[in-house]
C-alpha cells in the first residue's frame, strides 16, 4: 500500500504495525538501525570553555564525539567523575561544569579519543 506525503500507513492487517518513515513492518524496519549507525562526529574531539548565557559561570564543552547516546552518556559520567564536578549531555555535546579543559583532554586521551583544545 502507498502512503501519502502528509500521513503514512500505521497499521496493516497483513503485518501489524508499520514504520511511518519507511512504510515497512516494524519487525523489518531499518530506520532505527541506520540512525544508530550514523556517526555524528568527524573523528576529532574538540574541548572548549564557554561562559556565554550561563551567568558568568564557565562550562567545559566536549564536541565531535562519534558515539551513540548511551555511550556518550557513559563517557559524560566518567568525565564528570574525573573532574569532580557536575554536568550534562545535551544534543551530542558533553557539558562539564567549571573550567576543566586540561583534565578533560587527559581523560579523553586515556579513553582512546584524539582530543584537542578549541577556542582561546
Amino acid at each position: 500500500m502507498k502512503s501519502s506525503s502528509k500521513g503514512g500507513l500505521v497499521y496493516s492487517t497483513d503485518g501489524g504495525r508499520m514504520c511511518p518513515e519507511c512504510s515497512q513492518v516494524l519487525a523489518q524496519c531499518v530506520c532505527k538501525t541506520l540512525a544508530k549507525a550514523r556517526a555524528v562526529g568527524d573523528g576529532v574531539v574538540r574541548v572548549s570553555r564557554e561562559t556565554k548565557g550561563r551567568g558568568g559561570k564557565s562550562v567545559t564543552l566536549v564536541k565531535g564525539l562519534a558515539l551513540d547516546p548511551l555511550a556518550l552518556a557513559l563517557l559524560g559520567k566518567q568525565l564528570r567523575t574525573a573532574c569532580g564536578s557536575g554536568g550534562t549531555v545535551k544534543d551530542g555535546v558533553i557539558e562539564v561544569q567549571g573550567d576543566h579543559c586540561e583534565r578533560v583532554i587527559e581523560a579523553l586521551k586515556k579513553y582512546g579519543h584524539s582530543a584537542k583544545r578549541a577556542g582561546g
